[in-house]
């Protein structure tokens, strides 16, 4: 009998190492991945991996980091549960399952040429970093950038050294603002929505990608539909308790779309009438 070959199959577990690992708030730890059996995850910008523990489970967690990073990929991971707190335990050198890559990610080639302006909320900004770093290294293929950042602290705050990059270069217009600011803190203090018409873009050739909690989508997208930009080009991920990856389970059915196969990347004009069902 001929042996199945699983090489391609959604459900196949690929071995992978951690080869760092850190904590980088109380409840986020940051860890980077290399696949035992390949040189690169071979992933698009925004979507996601299930990451599994022996004995304990798996969990689908966002890819942080671009596919211009050859030999590793990137992943931060909130402290939420039996899975997540497992893989808090992680150090470098231990050994992780993985499956995927999963789901549609950013259209990357649609905004090459535009101007773009990222709005990320919380940990938004962990898948968004994946398409911000590809923009990055292939700046000269985007138009204009703008990146708006919301955080409940200052201590919330995520990459602090890549944060604190974006805000010094000549080609990145960065503004962060936080919800409730500490003694230290000199920056903006106000939800998101308040970061947004200060910003000065053309919305005919202007893409708007957001990522956040999904309280946070409908009054962005209101600020954004005032600045004139079409609803085709505002981009969001959706955040769903995916289980399977492979749209199978209904976990993170939507209506008639599943956020893993299906998403999580949407445009608006495709979701805007079950963004109230978030």
């Amino acid at each position: 009998m001929k042996r199945l070959e699983l090489v391609d199959s959604p459900y196949l577990v690929r071995e992978a190492k951690v080869c760092e690992a850190r904590q980088m708030t109380k409840s986020e730890r940051y860890l980077k991945i290399v696949l035992k059996d390949a040189h690169d995850l071979d992933h698009e910008p925004g979507q996601f991996v299930m990451v599994s523990i022996a004995g304990v489970g798996e969990a689908p967690i966002s890819i942080c980091s671009s596919p211009t990073k050859e030999g590793y990929f990137e992943l931060v991971v909130r402290n939420v549960g039996k899975v997540t707190s497992a893989i808090h335990k992680l150090e470098a050198g231990d050994t992780v399952g993985i499956r995927g890559p999963f789901g549609r990610g950013f259209p990357v080639r649609i905004l090459e040429g535009n101007d773009l302006l990222f709005v990320a909320g919380g940990l938004g900004i962990v898948p968004l970093r994946s398409l911000v770093d590809f923009v990055i290294d292939n700046r000269r293929d985007f138009g204009r950038v703008n990146i708006l950042l919301g955080c409940r602290t200052p201590q919330d705050i995520l990459f602090r050294d890549e944060v604190a990059l974006w805000e010094k270069r000549i080609d990145v217009n960065f503004s962060c603002t936080v919800d409730r600011a500490d003694p230290e803190w000199k920056g903006h203090v106000g939800v998101i929505t308040s970061l947004i018409p200060g910003v000065d873009l053309d919305p005919d050739r202007t893409f708007a990608v957001v990522v956040g909690p999904p309280i946070m989508y409908k009054f962005v997208i209101k600020e954004l539909l005032k600045k004139g930009i079409p609803e085709k080009q505002i981009i969001v991920s959706l955040e769903r308790h995916m289980k399977c990856g492979v749209g199978k389970c209904g976990h993170c059915q939507i209506a008639d779309y599943y956020c893993c196969q299906d998403g999580p990347v949407f445009s608006y004009d495709e979701i805007k009438e079950n963004i109230e069902a978030l």
